[in-house]
């Protein structure tokens, strides 16, 4: 890379600094903003997300933050080991990857900060939790539609994102009996039949394509493409070197061909692909208002997810790919919505278009940016390092 490319991403790096600080302190007992201005509440699955970014920053006041926002979340647990949705509403539940999240963000601060029995009453109820999420009693957990971080879109039953960060913690607090069996589970084939027999059990893998699909469940799936989940499969080691390797040249090779049908105007991928449309089975009504084709999670770009898929290439070790990747996410996250920032950091892109939709100075928008740098100028992805060490060694 050129020196003057660094310096932009240098640059662009003090940007993303400065907004986790401005977020770090908000209206809620004083728990982090989720951004700038849109979302002043602390909601829990980005700031658990955006752990990875703070810690990395080495900022003591965005560690600060992280750290209080934990033990908050661990003072509102439910009896039962779940994780609110909301860092300081405990009433506020339901959501499938609020208490994965938590798992894998307690981990890392642990890692980061040398304090190996951090929330451990909080850590085994949460893995409690969990336990009862599977109803296979499998390990493998399954989750209601709109429960994980689309809260537009349908995920039923066994969902790839959800099983990612599963997987992620068992092998990161050394459950790795029960990480080999989600490994298995996730190598089984998904049954898109209209029938099933009671003794095969659901798989994410995609007969002939890299990828893991989006959910299964019994004689139902969806075997679109999750740019979140899959990246997580590279980044944990769960998926193979060469089954990455496959992987990453079919998105890239996707995206080269949805830009020549108009269909993706940067060089990032969508988070989510192919996009719905109103005549295929899987629409829903409610779509064409909050999640048409190329918008929001039917298919927008979403920069922190961006920053998942370059550390995804760190991980296989496609280093100049992924120093072009940051060099993308370095225009988009330029991107706003309000003119007068220099730095956008937004939500969410349309992908046809190109253009900012959602909220400016997004929390885990500016974390991943700060994580991918990191990512890249190490050559190593921290924190995931280890998780993909134990993955291999099993």
């Amino acid at each position: 890379m050129e020196s003057h490319q660094w310096n932009k991403i240098l640059q662009t790096r003090e940007a993303a600094l400065q907004v986790l600080l401005h977020n770090a302190h908000g209206p809620f007992h004083g728990l982090p903003r989720t951004a700038g201005w849109g979302y002043p509440e602390p909601y829990t699955r980005d700031l658990m997300i955006a752990s990875l970014g703070m810690l990395i920053s080495g900022d003591p006041k965005l560690i600060a933050a992280l750290r209080k926002t934990l033990e908050t979340l661990a003072k509102n647990q439910s009896p039962l080991g779940h994780i609110s949705s909301l860092v300081h509403d405990k009433e506020d539940r339901g959501a499938s990857d609020t208490t994965p999240l938590f798992l894998l963000a307690v981990g890392f601060y642990r890692m980061a900060n040398q304090q190996h029995d951090f929330l451990q009453e909080a850590v085994q109820k949460a893995l409690k939790w969990m336990e009862y999420q599977s109803p296979s009693d499998r390990c493998f957990v399954a989750q209601q539609p709109t429960s994980d971080w689309r809260d537009e879109q349908w995920v039923l039953g066994f969902g790839l994102f959800v099983n990612t960060l599963v997987y992620s913690y068992l092998r990161l607090y050394g459950l790795n009996e029960k990480a080999d069996i989600i490994r298995n589970l996730m190598s089984r084939f998904t049954i898109v039949a209209g029938v099933q027999s009671r003794h095969v059990h659901e798989g994410l893998t995609v007969r002939y394509k890299p990828y893991y699909a989006l959910w299964s469940y019994k004689i139902y799936s969806s075997e679109r493409f999750d740019l979140l989940g899959n990246s997580i499969a590279i980044l944990s080691g769960l998926a193979s070197p060469s089954r990455s390797q496959n992987m990453i040249a079919w998105i890239e090779e996707e995206c080269n061909a949805m830009r020549k049908k108009g269909e993706l105007a940067v060089g990032l991928p969508p988070n989510f692909f192919p996009f719905i449309s109103a005549d295929d089975p899987d629409w829903r009504q409610r779509y064409n208002e909050f999640n048409k084709p190329g918008e929001y999670h039917n298919g927008g770009i979403w920069p922190f997810i961006c920053g998942f898929y370059i550390a995804a290439l760190i991980a296989a070790k496609r280093y100049k790919l992924a120093e072009q990747r940051l060099l993308d996410l370095t225009e988009l996250v330029k991107l706003s919505r309000d003119t007068r920032n220099e730095f956008g950091f937004n939500e969410w892109i349309r992908s046809q278009d190109g253009k900012p939709k959602g909220e400016d100075w997004q929390t885990w928008t500016a974390a991943m940016y700060l994580y991918a740098v990191d990512c890249v100028a190490n050559k190593t992805t921290r924190f995931f390092d280890e998780i993909r060490s134990d993955s291999k060694r099993k």
